[in-house]
């Protein structure tokens, strides 16, 4: 570790580094360098707190400086992991759940970690899973900001999406072509952009 260098400085450019991310409204590529060096430093301040802990007596002074340090360091890599995580929450919800569209994009793919594609995936499984037990009641993946006027609904293609299972069976959905469908069916796909209502 540096002596130029103060505890925690890394974890605060991290934290700064958040901050950016929202007050720009855009989500930073993922620095896994700084990451990286701030579990480095994490592990060189615990092996310097270990002989200061079999010290006889009251906690010295340098066993505080250290330990919080080290809890400093824990809360800004938790803070800067939970607000990636609700930035690619709201991005996923922003596109009506679609997550091949997220994933598409390669500009977007770029500055995501491999863990955090992963979390995407399991977030989209989960999401999948608990929807799968309501199919037949609702749509959890349609906004609730103005409730449906009627269950149907009379769509436009605006963009080839292929085959959707419908309540009515399987439906291409060709750019162009218009359909009366069961509004929860096709909701997700009027928020995505890829249907618009006629």
């Amino acid at each position: 570790m540096s002596e130029t260098r103060q505890y925690g400085e890394l974890a605060t450019q991290l934290v700064m580094e958040s901050r950016r991310s929202t007050q720009t409204d855009t989500l930073l590529k993922y620095n896994d360098a700084l990451v990286r060096s701030i579990i480095r430093e994490q592990r060189d301040l615990e092996k310097a707190a270990e002989p200061l802990t079999l010290l006889p007596g009251p906690p010295p002074p340098a066993l505080i400086v250290t330990e919080s340090a080290i809890q400093r360091n824990k809360r800004c890599l938790l803070a800067y992991h939970t607000h990636r995580t609700d930035r690619l929450r709201d991005m996923y919800w922003s596109v009506g759940g679609a997550l091949p569209h997220i994933l598409s994009n390669t500009e977007l793919r770029a500055r995501l970690s491999p863990h955090e594609v992963d979390f995407l995936r399991e977030y989209h499984a989960s999401v999948m899973e608990f929807r799968a037990d309501f199919a037949d009641e609702l749509d959890v993946m349609a906004g609730i900001a103005q409730p449906p006027k009627d269950l149907h609904a009379l769509v436009r293609v605006v963009r080839d999406c292929g085959w959707i299972q419908t309540e009515l069976g399987n439906i291409n959905f060709k750019k162009g072509e218009r359909f009366m469908v069961r509004r929860a069916d096709i909701e997700h796909l009027i928020v995505q952009g890829y249907l618009e209502e006629v």
